[in-house]
């Protein structure tokens, strides 16, 4: 595996870092409203996630037709532009969002950069660092951007427009690389052409479609513990529910550390086993009545969903690579994962208004992710040949 690898590391964990600091700076300023609306934090982290739907068609194929070492300090300056609009008072949705096309930006080009810098073999274990780092990156990010903006919101933004503005820079230690030339016609028919093959093939379809289930019941699970916390647990503040959440963060980074060894890329269908596995300490959540148990659960079950996702982001990048472009590839997975979130947060918004309980939620949920796992494994082939075709 390349010695490049580290500066990406570091780049990556800076970004991630600020990414996470900005999102409580901005939290803070609109609670340090007189009048704080209620839907504001929520519509916050939506036109963020929008900025990857939307822009789906276009990120992936403008990382790939150029260096991804470039695309990601292209990203960071943006992202730095969205914290600079903050600091100087422009409308919080607005700045985000600009926040959000940096990220859109950036993701595809850090993961499409992995193929480039691992070679086959490095590949899971590069993912299992660069997952890792960014887990540790959101923890810290979300702590020290917190801290920070209960002292001065003024001094967050500058800390993370420094951040942006070093994590560009390190990435100038990074290869040149690969570059595609840039197909012709409309990018939204070549992205739903792209989408149409990747769907056809059962290796690309797992891996596409996984990643979506993932993060859609990562994202359900944070929004459900919320109402479930003070119900069963009775924590009654935010610091408890965080460090709930604290513990499923680190056992997605320990799922992560331990994955390259269990399920190398010839093996993808072994990554159904942590899914079911991630399903069912869902399930056991919902019967957890006391805060240690439901650490251990939701330890166990970060743990699985790191096993799973590490080896599906590194398969979907060297599907792209050897196809329509790992930028591309990964691109696409951002536009299904944050539908995917979109629609699963907003299921259970829905379901709560209709006075669903969160326990019942939680069984739901892990009943759907168990369903959905076996439907889309289902034609994957169990031991997969060396990468010299897209199957």
């Amino acid at each position: 595996m390349s010695k490049h690898i580290y500066p990406l590391l570091i780049a990556q964990f800076l970004s991630a870092f600020a990414d996470n600091a900005i999102l409580f700076t901005v939290i803070a300023m609109v609670m340090q409203d007189a009048h704080p609306v209620s839907w504001y934090v929520p519509a916050l982290q939506s036109v963020f996630l929008v900025a990857f739907v939307v822009l789906a068609p276009w990120v992936g194929g403008f990382a790939d037709s150029h260096a991804k070492s470039r695309v990601l300090i292209v990203a960071n300056l943006i992202k730095a532009c969205g914290a600079g609009l903050l600091l100087f008072k422009v409308e919080p949705l607005l700045a985000y969002c600009v926040v959000g096309v940096g990220a859109a930006l950036y993701s595809p080009a850090k993961y499409g950069i992995l193929p480039e810098l691992a070679g086959h073999d490095g590949l899971v274990k590069a993912n299992s660092w660069i997952e890792g780092s960014t887990i540790l990156a959101i923890l810290t990010g979300m702590v020290v951007g917190a801290k920070l903006a209960d002292h001065s919101t003024t001094w967050a933004l500058l800390v993370t427009i420094l951040l942006f503005l070093i994590s560009a820079a390190t990435t100038l230690f990074l290869p040149i690389g690969l570059r595609k030339a840039p197909p012709s016609g409309s990018k939204i028919r070549l992205f739903y052409l792209e989408v149409k093959t990747f769907l056809a093939m059962p290796r690309s379809r797992f891996a596409v479609l996984g990643a979506s289930l993932f993060w859609a019941a990562a994202a359900s699970v944070r929004v459900i513990i919320i109402a479930w916390a003070p119900l069963v647990l009775m924590t009654h503040n935010a610091s408890d529910i965080a460090n709930l959440t604290l513990f499923l963060a680190i056992g997605i980074i320990a799922g992560s550390v331990l994955v390259p060894r269990l399920i190398p890329l010839e093996h993808l269908r072994r990554a159904r086993i942590p899914a079911y596995l991630m399903s069912i300490f869902i399930i056991a959540l919902s019967f957890t009545e006391a805060v240690w148990p439901a650490r251990f659960v939701l330890f166990l079950m970060g743990m699985a969903g790191g096993m799973f996702i590490v080896p599906i982001n590194a398969a979907l990048q060297e599907i792209g690579q050897q196809s329509i472009g790992s930028g591309g590839a990964v691109a696409m997975q951002n536009f299904f994962q944050n539908v995917a979130m979109l629609l699963s947060v907003g299921g259970y918004t829905l379901a709560a208004a209709e006075q669903v309980t969160p326990i019942t939620a939680l069984i739901g949920l892990g009943l759907l992710l168990l369903a959905a796992t076996f439907l889309v494994v289902w034609h994957l082939p169990e031991v997969e040949q060396a990468p010299s075709s897209l199957e």
